[in-house]
């Protein structure tokens, strides 16, 4: 049996092309079933609901074999025992920095002097600022990113953006870029070893659907 360990919403609705490349069907729908392991239309083949923040966590310790993943989740993710072999060029964003229309920010860094960020993606928001040499109070948050300037929190937000429609209305303007994101496919390395033939058949086709070589499985690299 393989397990692929998915999370509802865009990941779920982009990965099904994918899926039915490998010749996979998911067989209910996640919006509509209460069940958080869904069935294909291969015997050998099932999918796990579990949050996305969780994915990672499922594939590292087995209880799924393969798994889809955003690199935001994977890189605040302590991934040791992963192997992430594709990128699947879905689920398509940005990791930015954004603060309000009025905050100088280009001053601010330039001077050096220290700045709050709300960011719910610490490990990305301290490296970034760290290879800046910026020093930066970071203070984690769950929910809206753009509230926390607005309310005084913080002077600055890191943060996903998609079209930038939520910053606009909220009047906060991207100011930095930090990397794009995408959706991986990350695989549990005794899952690889155990049931080689099968996952490798899923990688090729995943490749092939998303116009990649199936280049080699142990390529943990970001590109």
């Amino acid at each position: 049996m393989i397990t692929l360990a998915l999370s509802k919403g865009r990941i779920f609705e982009e990965t099904l092309p994918l899926l039915r490349a490998a010749g996979i069907e998911v067989l209910e729908d996640p919006e509509k079933s209460r069940k958080l392991i869904l069935p294909t239309n291969r015997e050998d083949v099932r999918v796990v609901l579990v949050r996305a923040t969780d994915v990672p966590t499922y594939v590292q310790h087995g209880g799924a074999d393969l798994g889809v993943a955003g690199l935001d989740t994977l890189l605040e993710h302590d991934d040791h025992g992963l192997y992430r072999p594709l990128d699947l060029k879905i689920a398509r964003c940005r990791m930015s920095v954004a603060v309000p229309a009025a905050f100088d920010y280009a001053r601010a860094v330039r001077q050096g002097s220290r700045i709050r960020v709300a960011t719910k993606y610490t490990q990305i928001a301290r490296q970034h600022f760290s290879d800046k040499g910026v020093h930066v109070d970071l203070i984690k948050l769950y929910g809206s990113m753009e509230l926390a300037p607005l309310t005084g929190l913080a002077d600055a937000i890191v943060d996903l953006v998609s079209t930038g429609s939520t910053l606009k209305a909220n009047h906060l303007v991207e100011v930095e870029h930090i990397m794009d994101i995408s959706a991986r496919l990350v695989v549990n390395q005794a899952s690889l070893k155990l049931k080689q033939a099968p996952i490798r058949a899923l990688l090729d086709a995943f490749s092939q659907a998303v116009s990649l070589p199936a280049g080699p499985v142990d390529d943990r690299k970001t590109p």
